[in-house]
């Protein structure tokens, strides 16, 4: 239901009351030990990643350039993001200003669209691995890899900067409580007290263009892979090739799976409980798991951080 206003005697709403993922003070503690456990865990794991990367030759290759991307990216994601949700285990609800509020609404929007157009950079990577080995070389490299990693990371930020001044540009007159455990679209949308329509067409726009975008794009990408692989000659080519593709879309299904649910819609969420439970798996278990199921799982990997082990 809309709320038009007559705003000339309305005072600003100049402070957000974040909810945090709990009220209960008596699992706040326990919650707060769990999470900043996860948050430090996938800190090293990243950080680690990104060293063995760099460091070693052998990982100097597209898959693993990606992947240091987003490693990278991740870091950022649950920086963005993990902190305030430790302030609401540590304090409870608590105040943000408007614009801290809108600050990290306008960094988690930049990384979340990144990690979006990275992943089918990553599925468009295999594609051209297994169904266009022979031009590989010349398909994917260095120029190519560095100009769709920084066609993502600008792409995510053009998409932010649209969709942050749109959202800030509203009015917010109260009540202003947010049941979330950090800035997100849909809490501040509910709060507005005019139109929101402009906004939330700005919002499906972006969502049709990165969110279904490059998720159509992967999706053609392991159409063809599939094709590629059931005309292999033998049983041990196509295990390698399902091999190469099945970390990525365990992590890109159930990516694309929370994400598209809560924002590849014009519509308000109203069923915020659910709307924070999911945040919880794409801000913080997806960056968790990732370097596990990308990278440390990988014999490459595995055997550069060996050698690093042995050299220390």
């Amino acid at each position: 239901m809309e709320r038009p206003l007559e705003l000339g005697n309305v005072t600003r709403v100049q402070k957000f009351v974040l909810l945090g993922l709990s009220t209960r003070p008596d699992v706040r503690d326990v919650l707060f030990a769990i999470f900043l456990t996860l948050y430090l865990l996938t800190l090293l794991e990243n950080t680690l990643i990104i060293y063995l990367i760099c460091s070693h030759i052998e990982l100097h290759k597209p898959m693993y350039f990606f992947l240091g991307n987003l490693s990278c990216l991740e870091m950022c994601y649950v920086s963005v993001t993990m902190p305030s949700l430790l302030v609401g285990f540590w304090t409870g609800p608590y105040h943000i200003s408007f614009t801290a509020c809108m600050t990290q609404l306008f960094f988690f929007i930049v990384l979340i669209c990144t990690e979006c157009t990275l992943l089918a950079s990553m599925a468009y990577d295999r594609y051209v691995a297994i169904c266009r080995p022979l031009h590989y070389p010349l398909l994917m490299r260095p120029q190519v890899c560095l100009g769709l990693a920084l066609s993502s990371w600008l792409g995510g930020l053009l998409v932010s900067v649209a969709k942050t001044s749109c959202i800030a540009s509203l009015s917010y007159c109260g009540p202003n409580i947010l049941n979330h455990f950090f800035c997100d679209v849909s809490p501040l949308l509910n709060l507005s007290c005019t139109h929101v329509a402009l906004t939330e067409l700005v919002d499906f726009i972006s969502a049709i263009v990165i969110l279904w975008g490059s998720l159509l794009l992967a999706i053609a990408s392991y159409v063809a892979i599939g094709r590629a692989v059931f005309h292999m000659p033998s049983a041990a080519a196509r295990r390698k090739a399902l091999s190469t593709c099945a970390s990525h879309l365990v992590v890109m299904g159930i990516f694309y799976a929370a994400t598209l649910f809560i924002y590849a819609r014009p519509s308000r969420i109203e069923a915020m409980d659910l709307n924070k439970v999911l945040s919880v798996i794409y801000t913080v278990v997806t960056p968790m798991c990732n370097p596990v199921i990308y990278c440390l799982r990988n014999r490459e990997v595995q055997a550069a951080f060996c050698r690093t082990l042995h050299q220390s």
